[in-house]
């Protein structure tokens, strides 16, 4: 407990000092001690509980505590009473340590705010300003080991980040001038001149810190229920302990004393501190285990929502696919007369003076062999619109493109079937063969849809605006159970409502997600019971659309966070069910007269520290 504040270390001095006293006191029997080590204990719990009088607002904790214990002291149980103030400080201490811990931990997590920027003025001087103090133009120097503080471009230098409290990831991320680097990540290796193109406000890190900070304030309904429970619960047993003071010795005409003492124990017993700070702390506590894992969560109401997930809904094209092409199939008509590497060199010299994405990927894909285009080598290159390329290249005729231009050119053959868009080659008026360029799926995409399933998600859909034939293919190597494809951008949030529709038909009471890039895919994200954008790094509109924010581009850390949520509402519902238990127990038994003060301190502080202990298992 070294990391203690000088509060706590103050409460644990008083909670000492009371203890000795309290020791002493039931060594000597001498009563001033026992009275020393009562005001010591619960001086503040008395002001408190006074202050909540005069503000109305009495029925708390402090006010059922005092009242046990004065009642205590009235039947002359001096013990008993010092041991409610002792261990009710107790269970205090750990309570405030165990939030302040939590808090610690999310902060320390979370410390993605630089405390400085250097700015560079039109004479190149360095003045040294608050990050609010930017502003858009500015440059900004960056050194080995200082924190990018504002969303920026790089116009001068190269370095490796480090975005692990963004979004999780340990590996850096190398900056070359011309890429954008983004606050809260850390400059690991050479000196970066940044342009700023946020001010601090709009930056990330600012939005990313508003999310954690107001995290607390969407409530899960476990958290609403104990916020209403406990307000109808003190006052009803309050009143149980009056009557049970009263009433016995009115009508069996019984020892007030007796009947008194039991109302105290069953005042001490059924303090909800145990369920009012234990539940909000596990949930809070669960938050900050998925911001460890780089996802945020907007509210502690949509992961107790990711618990109870029936239906996953994925965009296909950067989400479950990286969102780039690549050459994914290539095929010679011929091969005993021409090889792949042949054919592949044939098509990128004919392709790489075309701006394309698909000409590129073909380029890309070749070069990635080991051997460069020459651009020389490509004569008489036209670009026939809709159809391909043609060029002259060492004196013989190419033409790559689709089936139409090959058909053109006397092509019978049938059409490939294949996923993806085909690249035909021909030359010198013979069919070549093809090649299959498809956006990649991610490679461990279908081993989260696999997880995603043995956690127990009845069905996973997936929108397209692909061909159907494409999206089906990506679809069934996944194990996607519903393909909806052939979308346009508009007809996504109809297509998601069909989907919601047929669970409502089939009386599905779980919940439905959408996971999507979080940029295009904003109205449905919106839409869904929970909207998830992936891969947000830096992304204003997935910030802002999503109800969860997974900052990598990792599809996996999906399993993750539903992991995250079961484990947090289980610990939730035992805390919840474990106190219960034991409180109307006990309570049970100290109207009876079979239980002391010291089962009433156990049923309250124990369970109290047990609980608040319990909740502390979800921040791992």
């Amino acid at each position: 407990m070294r990391n203690m504040t000088r509060t706590q270390k103050i409460d644990l001095a008083k909670i000492a000092a009371s203890a000795v006293l309290f020791a002493i006191g039931l060594a000597t029997d001498i009563i001033w001690f026992y009275l020393a080590a009562y005001v010591i204990a619960g001086y503040e719990t008395i002001i408190d509980a006074c202050m909540g009088i005069i503000n109305r607002q009495f029925l708390d904790e402090n006010f059922l505590m005092t009242i046990a214990s004065i009642g205590a002291i009235y039947c002359q149980e001096y013990p008993e009473a010092v041991a409610v103030m002792l261990f009710f400080q107790v269970g205090e201490f750990f309570e405030h340590y165990a939030v302040n811990s939590s808090r610690a931990s999310i902060a320390e997590l979370m410390d993605l705010r630089a405390d400085f920027a250097v700015r560079i003025d039109a004479e190149g001087n360095e003045e040294t300003v608050e990050p609010e103090d930017l502003s858009i133009g500015n440059i900004v120097l960056i050194r080995p080991g200082e924190k990018v503080p504002v969303d920026g471009v790089v116009t001068e230098g190269t370095s490796t980040l480090d975005t692990a409290a963004l979004t999780g990831e340990s590996i850096p991320r190398d900056i070359v001038p011309g890429q954008e680097v983004i606050s809260g990540t850390i400059n690991l290796t050479g000196v970066l001149k940044i342009r700023v193109t946020k001010e601090y406000d709009d930056s990330t890190v600012a939005k990313v810190l508003d999310l954690v900070e107001n995290a607390s304030s969407r409530k899960a309904s476990v958290e609403k229920f104990i916020t209403k429970f406990a307000r109808y619960y003190t006052p009803l047993v309050v009143l149980a302990a009056i009557l049970l003071a009263v009433l016995p010795p009115l009508v069996l005409h019984q020892l007030f004393e007796v009947w008194l003492y039991r109302a105290m124990i069953f005042l001490v017993i059924s303090c909800p501190c145990a369920l009012v700070i234990s539940v909000p702390l596990s949930l809070f506590a669960g938050v900050g285990s998925a911001s460890k894992q780089g996802i945020l969560v907007k509210g502690s109401n949509y992961l107790e929502a990711l618990s109870k997930v029936d239906t996953f809904a994925f965009d296909k094209t950067g989400t479950l696919t990286t969102g780039k092409f690549a050459v994914t199939e290539v095929k010679v008509a011929r091969p005993e007369e021409l090889n792949e590497a042949q054919m592949l060199s044939i098509a990128a010299h004919a392709e790489s003076l075309s701006t394309h994405p698909i000409a590129q990927s073909v380029v890309s894909h070749y070069e990635a062999l080991g051997t460069a285009v020459d651009k020389s080598l490509v004569t008489e290159y036209h670009e026939l619109p809709g159809k391909g390329v043609f060029c002259k290249m060492n004196d013989s005729i190419v033409y790559c493109g689709n089936l139409t231009l090959m058909r053109e050119l006397g092509y019978t053959g049938d059409a490939p079937e294949a996923s993806g868009s085909i690249v035909h080659v021909a030359c010198n008026g013979f069919y070549l063969g093809y090649i299959v360029i498809a956006d990649a799926v991610r490679e461990n995409s279908a081993a989260t849809i696999a997880e995603l399933k043995r956690l127990g998600v009845g069905r996973i859909a997936m929108l397209s605006g692909d061909h159907r034939q494409i999206a089906e293919s990506v679809g069934s190597s996944l194990g996607v159970d519903q393909v909806l494809a052939e979308l346009l951008p508009g007809d996504k949030v109809a297509a998601f409502e069909t989907l919601t529709d047929s669970r409502t038909k089939a009386r599905q009471k779980g919940h439905t997600v959408f996971v999507g890039d979080g940029i295009n895919d904003a109205p449905v994200l919106a839409r869904a019971d929970i909207g998830i954008a992936m891969g947000a790094f830096g992304s204003d509109a997935a910030i802002e659309a999503a109800d969860v924010v997974i900052m990598a581009d990792d599809i996996s850390k999906l399993a993750t966070v539903m992991q995250i949520a079961r484990k947090t509402l289980r610990i939730c519902k035992q805390n919840v069910i474990f106190a219960l238990v034991v409180k109307f127990g006990v309570m049970i038994l100290g109207a009876m007269g079979l239980a002391s003060m010291w089962a009433a301190v156990f049923a309250d502080v124990g369970v109290a520290v047990i609980a608040i202990l319990n909740a502390m298992r979800a921040l791992r």
